[in-house]
């Protein structure tokens, strides 16, 4: 049957050297909670700034078994190690990050990892005491969710769990963080990227020319420049600039005008929190091709020859998001004949690498109109659009071996 009064604490012998001998103050104590029927042990770790003591506690129905977790703390704090939270939960350092730990972020990314948090991570991991959980708790989770996303969405589990425990760790939550000792499984495989053909980004020009204003010049832009979205979206109408030959200087459109030749765009800034564009190497000078004008002057003249704010933005001159880009996006892709919800905007990056790919533009030079810090980064981002020529020292060759022409045997 179950205890319904307390147990008569032991008594110690009054002879006895633990009768004669008090623990110092501070170093913890055992009591016995009526109202939980437990035995409670207390460690005091240190106080707040406002004066508060921090206390750790531990409690078991046994007494003894109560005293060996006190010792323990003792011994964690003697030797320099945090004393646990016992009642702290995964759940509970996944929200402490997700409050404190995105400081200065972008406002979608934010919204991501808490989308991510609360989809895959604390409904499996969450009820779970950090101080319980294990490097095969974290295995076996990355084992099943790697059934389930590609390896990109598993490497975000996966750092925003390790981001988490490492916060509760700084803060004595734990001791340890064990998503360290975990490798990453491959996922599923991701989204493949894919690019425009020349006659597919041809039909998809001309499908925007009955665009409005602003997503004509959008789509024209981001495929003929490859500039990214984020990019585009931050441009703004002073880094549009038209080359003035009086002058022998390049001046923004709304000092020069339009009645020039050469049209560059400053990819300076984007619509990241910072306002930096992804990389310093990103920050770039683009020479617009031709079709890229008479869009951005149709534009201009929409605006009523506004030289102030954003190209790309709304009528009130606030920034595009980027879902209202993509479900405008598709709506051009829809009248060039695809299939609307297998496109998104920046794959026009991905078609404006793989048509220069294509014309035999070497690999370095379509690196730095992209903005990559080498031709490393572009060749695995973009290794399905890129197709070089293969050709050069074969024909090289051929001039300096030239064919050998072998005489057939005589009375053959």
């Amino acid at each position: 049957m179950p205890r319904t009064t307390a147990p008569t604490p032991e008594e110690p012998d009054e002879g006895s050297k633990a009768a004669r001998q008090r623990r110092p103050q501070g170093d913890g104590g055992l009591r016995w909670s009526e109202s939980r029927q437990r035995w409670i042990a207390e460690i005091t770790i240190g106080y707040t700034p406002e004066g508060k003591r921090i206390v750790r506690s531990a409690s078991d129905r046994s007494k003894s078994k109560a005293l060996k977790k006190l010792h323990q703390k003792l011994r964690d704090r003697e030797d320099g190690l945090p004393s646990e939270d016992t009642r702290y939960t995964v759940a509970q350092a996944v929200e402490n990050w997700l409050e404190h730990g995105l400081n200065g972020r972008d406002p979608s990314t934010v919204q991501t990892k808490r989308f991510l948090a609360a989809k895959h991570i604390i409904p499996e991991l969450g009820a779970r005491k950090l101080r319980e959980l294990s490097a095969d708790d974290v295995d076996t989770w990355l084992s099943r969710k790697a059934k389930q996303v590609s390896t990109r969405t598993l490497q975000e589990l996966r750092s925003i769990l390790k981001r988490s425990v490492a916060r509760a760790q700084a803060r004595d939550k734990v001791k340890r963080n064990v998503v360290l000792l975990c490798e990453l499984p491959k996922g599923r495989p991701g989204r493949p990227s894919k690019s425009l053909t020349l006659e597919q980004a041809e039909a998809v020009l001309t499908a925007a020319e009955s665009a409005r204003p602003w997503l004509r010049a959008y789509v024209v832009l981001s495929l003929l420049t490859g500039a990214r979205t984020e990019e585009l979206r931050g441009l703004e109408w002073s880094h549009v600039v038209a080359y003035d030959r009086e002058r022998q200087a390049w001046r923004p459109v709304g000092a020069a005008g339009w009645d020039h030749e050469e049209f560059a765009v400053y990819v300076w800034r984007s619509v990241r929190a910072s306002g930096d564009t992804k990389t310093p190497k990103s920050r770039r000078t683009l020479k617009l091709p031709q079709r890229c004008v008479p869009p951005l002057v149709a534009l201009w003249e929409d605006r009523n020859g506004r030289t102030d704010g954003l190209v790309f933005a709304t009528r009130a001159g606030a920034q595009l998001g980027a879902g209202n880009v993509r479900r405008e996006f598709r709506r051009v892709i829809a009248r060039a004949g695809l299939e609307a919800e297998q496109w998104t905007p920046r794959e026009m990056r991905h078609s404006f690498v793989s048509v220069l790919s294509d014309r035999g533009v070497p690999i370095e030079h379509i690196s730095r109109l992209v903005g990559h810090k080498s031709t490393t980064v572009t060749e695995k981002v973009y290794r399905q659009q890129i197709r070089p020529v293969m050709d050069e020292r074969a024909t090289a060759m051929d001039r300096i071996f030239p064919e050998l022409i072998i005489e057939p045997p005589s009375g053959s």
